[in-house]
């Protein structure tokens, strides 16, 4: 069994182009929906990759299936319209620092 779950998330249809990810509709209740993720430990890291800020993210998740990692982000009021679920790959770790 994984330890993690790596999410790769990509722009949705409803991703608008001009407007940086933190200008994107919604992104109060997205931020919102991913800082109540966070408190509940289902997040263990996430932002965005390379140094375009708004090109595909990723998320480090603690749940014990991909079900369950799709269940959960099925919630997010971006998910299938300002974002979409590019990846999802069980990891485990053997290497840990401190």
């Amino acid at each position: 069994m994984a330890d993690y779950y790596l999410v790769r998330e990509g722009h949705g249809p409803a991703w608008d182009e001009a407007r940086s990810r933190r200008e994107q509709d919604g992104w109060d209740e997205h931020a919102r929906f991913m800082d109540a993720l966070v408190e509940d430990g289902v997040v263990v890291l996430g932002g965005p990759v390379g140094e375009d800020l708004d090109g595909d993210a990723l998320l480090l998740l603690d749940l014990d299936s991909e079900a369950a990692v799709r269940a959960r982000l099925a919630a997010d009021p971006w998910m299938d319209s300002v974002l979409r679920i590019a990846a999802v790959e069980p990891w485990t770790v053997w290497v840990r620092g401190r």
